[in-house]
């Protein structure tokens, strides 16, 4: 085994064959389903763009229609899911509470329909997934922060209702239109982490359900979907420490250091420009005004921005403008993720389908570094 290569972190290995995405670093690029997701992001609202990444195909006005519908009418979650999340200890974090929630869930569908690895199945169970993920998201948080439940409206579209669930109230439009845009860019991605995750899980033949929870623990982690917490936490740092005036010195200070400034570069684009974060930085300045420090929030991003490539000759991923774009819209820092969660589901629903369509058991070996050759005492060390 020691003669075959050895790529850390599987970087630049192919793990699978897919029709779903790609990242197309020459063109700078995504690819989804044969389509620029930026091209997508603006024409299209996020529905279209699911309904596409699910099915592999646009749909047709009816069609779109009836997956808004079917959205709408399953957006409700059981019962007792609001009563797990009012048990939950208050210091249980966001992504756990939803993880958990998406595994609870699970106990509540046909089992027959459950363990059915069936494209059917798995697409039922999956535009399920999609409506209801919303609602746990959101719930979720609400309980842990004694908040009163918002339930689903289903006379409002799936977006609309995202953020009625959030705010207690329907958004505006500048708003809503925004959230739509970023939700679109976060929908599909290739294969980071989380989507490895999922696929791994699926090719055991584990259900929709597993793969899910799976993908959100992997979510978790900050050098995957808690970037854009830490990206917003840092501009806020600097405005904390003296505002704009002070962003470039921060930065500079923070370099010298060797800390990592999360939110820049990305292990597949390294020094290209993410398209998403090039396409949704244009909203930034739509939002600023909403709050009372805008302005000084995106001075100081556009100065962390500057500096990060003069010195590195870094661009942003999409996770840097994101941060600042949830805060204007007056998302809570815990629910970034969660959120970006949500909106990877339809991307999660595309790969647990393929996989299972065509699977292969994912098994890796290893380069061994550990001791050979000991030997066990000829008789037992304990007692018993």
């Amino acid at each position: 085994m020691t003669s075959q290569p050895y790529s850390p972190g599987l970087n630049g290995v192919i793990a699978a064959e897919i029709s779903v995405s790609l990242l197309d670093t020459d063109l700078e690029m995504i690819i989804v389903r044969g389509y620029d997701l930026i091209e997508l992001a603006q024409n299209l609202n996020y529905t279209d763009v699911a309904y596409l990444v699910i099915y592999g195909v646009l749909p047709t006005e009816a069609q779109g229609r009836e997956f808004c519908q079917s959205l709408a009418e399953q957006s409700e979650i059981p019962e007792e899911l609001y009563q797990l999340f009012e048990m939950m200890p208050k210091s249980t974090v966001a992504m756990d509470a939803l993880r958990t929630g998406i595994s609870f869930l699970a106990g509540f569908e046909d089992p027959e329909l459950l363990n059915d690895n069936s494209r059917e199945a798995n697409l039922k169970k999956g535009v399920k997934l999609l409506a209801q993920v919303p609602s746990l998201t959101v719930n979720s948080y609400r309980a842990l922060n004694n908040m009163p439940f918002v339930r689903p409206d289903p006379s409002l579209g799936y977006m609309e209702n995202f953020m009625y669930m959030l705010r207690g109230e329907k958004p505006d439009a500048v708003s809503l239109d925004a959230f739509d845009r970023i939700h679109t860019c976060y929908i599909e991605h290739e294969m980071p982490n989380s989507t490895f995750v999922a696929r791994a899980i699926a090719s055991t033949l584990a259900d929709m359900y597993g793969a899910m929870v799976g993908s959100v623990a992997s979510l978790k982690g900050p050098l995957h979907g808690g970037a854009n917490e830490a990206a917003i936490e840092f501009i806020l740092a600097i405005e904390k420490e003296g505002g704009p005036p002070r962003a470039e010195a921060f930065v500079m200070e923070k370099l010298a250091a060797n800390a990592t400034i999360m939110g820049f570069g990305h292990r597949v684009y390294m020094k290209k420009y993410d398209p998403r974060a090039k396409f949704l930085m244009e909203y930034i300045p739509k939002l600023a005004s909403r709050i009372d420090n805008g302005e000084e929030l995106m001075s100081i991003y556009n100065t962390v921005e500057q500096v990060m490539f003069r010195e590195k000759a870094l661009y942003p991923n999409t996770d840097f403008p994101i941060g600042l774009l949830y805060y204007e819209l007056g998302i809570p820092v815990p629910l970034y993720t969660p959120i970006f969660l949500a909106s990877r589901v339809a991307g999660n629903i595309a790969h647990v389908v393929e996989q299972h369509e065509n699977n292969s058991l994912f098994r890796p070996r290893v380069i061994y570094n550990g001791a050979r050759n000991l030997h066990p005492p000829s008789s037992p060390i304990s007692p018993g």
